[in-house]
């Protein structure tokens, strides 16, 4: 015999409900500025009220290919004036090393609420690329695709449906609560309909004896620059170097 869908209030009418309650977030990020050193903008838009998003913190993890990194102690600085907010695994970083040295880097990059938009947050994070191996042949720039970020949320004081997303692995506090731990979860989300992408210049093997050429030169250069002012302006006691 057929029987209504809510025949059973408590079983297939709650689960209609929380399916229609369940809407998907999405994810938007683009890179701001040009050359090797970017801003990261990340936005999401977690589908539901301004006021139900009240109570929630919310947070984007994404993991940083080698090509490009977050400096930590431009991400420290930026902390304490309460711009940015982002913990790095792992929080050193050699920010010297090339693309072809250097390890993929986990970011949890906090989100505040944008006042333009209902039930959206945003957050900005300085990122930088880094020098690839020299090529052979070919373009003359390397590509560096960033992933869509995994979007995280907490909501201590929040009543959201719990149903709606699935428990992550993340330790810690939600932001401003930090005597009480709280559950993160992974939000069901849409990625970035479109892939980012840092276009890195690339030198070429062959121009290598010039560039050790105009190197040298530009040393040599700077260095009889750097005599000439010292001999010319500095105090010596026994001028030995600068002796005519």
């Amino acid at each position: 015999m057929f029987l209504p869908m809510c025949s059973f209030p408590g079983l297939a009418c709650a689960v209609s409900g929380a399916e229609a309650a369940c809407r998907a977030a999405s994810v938007r990020q683009e890179l701001l500025k040009e050359g090797f050193h970017r801003d990261l903008l990340v936005k999401v838009e977690l589908g539901v009220t301004g006021e139900d998003a009240g109570g929630c913190a919310v947070a984007a993890r994404t993991r940083l290919p080698p090509g490009i990194y977050v400096d930590p102690y431009e991400l420290e600085s930026l902390q304490g004036h309460n711009l940015t907010k982002a913990a790095l695994i792992p929080e050193v970083v050699d920010v010297e090393a090339p693309e072809y040295l250097a390890p993929d880097l986990l970011v949890v990059l906090y989100l505040e609420p944008d006042p333009w938009c209902s039930g959206c947050f945003r957050a900005v994070l300085p990122v930088h690329g880094r020098y690839h191996r020299p090529a052979g042949e070919g373009p003359e720039e390397a590509w560096v695709v960033l992933k869509s970020p995994e979007v995280l949320v907490c909501c201590c004081d929040s009543h959201l449906l719990m149903e709606c997303w699935e428990p992550a692995e993340v330790e810690g506090p939600c932001p401003g609560q930090a005597l009480s731990p709280c559950q993160w979860y992974s939000a069901r989300h849409k990625p970035a309909s479109k892939e980012t992408i840092l276009q890195v210049p690339v030198g070429l093997k062959q121009h290598s004896s010039l560039v050790c050429v105009l190197t040298l030169l530009a040393t040599v250069l700077c260095s009889s620059l750097i005599l000439a002012a010292v001999c010319k302006y500095g105090h010596f006691s026994s001028p030995v170097i600068c002796s005519e």
